[in-house]
């Protein structure tokens, strides 16, 4: 089904919304994939807050023009499928993982603002750690010290109550 003029202009505003947002977009070619595994891609990708989905290569050749990701338009040839993210290793994440259960899903490219990923760049940031892992990891290091500490002060009486009652246990068996 082809689209209007205005239909178009819809769908090209909406990609540069999500593309103004965006620290990341990941293409990936999908020749014969079935509907039920794009239904799973869709729901996965959902899950970790990646706008997916398939889109006229022209559209989106207009909508990424002027933006940090221009950069990737040489790469849109062919029935792509374009994940685009908020956070830099989510879109990544979503289609090399689902890449390596099916076989049909081909990474093509990826950007990051101002850089264009080939496959290999997007598989290593696919194995990065995401946003909120990082930001966990950061807090478990900061609370490690004042954890320690606070043990460390609580042992003493700990140690103070025990030996009291030694003596005590000591003085009723004598």
């Amino acid at each position: 089904m082809s689209l209007n003029r205005n239909e178009k202009a819809v769908v090209i505003e909406e990609v540069s919304a999500q593309l103004a947002e965006a620290q990341s977009v990941v293409v990936a070619e999908y020749r014969g994939i079935d509907v039920a595994s794009v239904t799973v891609l869709r729901k996965k990708a959902r899950e970790s807050g990646v706008y997916l989905r398939v889109l006229k290569n022209t559209l989106v050749n207009r909508a990424i023009q002027g933006t940090a990701f221009d950069g990737i338009s040489d790469q849109l040839t062919g029935p792509l499928i374009y994940g685009i993210s908020k956070d830099p290793v989510a879109a990544a994440k979503v289609l090399s993982n689902f890449a390596k259960e099916n076989d049909k899903i081909v990474l093509k490219a990826g950007a990051l603002p101002g850089s264009v990923l080939d496959v290999n760049g997007i598989k290593a940031l696919a194995t990065m750690p995401s946003r909120e892992e990082l930001l966990s990891k950061l807090l478990g290091t900061m609370q490690a010290p004042v954890a320690t500490f606070v043990r460390t002060l609580n042992e003493v009486p700990t140690k103070f109550v025990r030996g009291l009652a030694a003596v005590r246990d000591q003085k009723e068996s004598a």
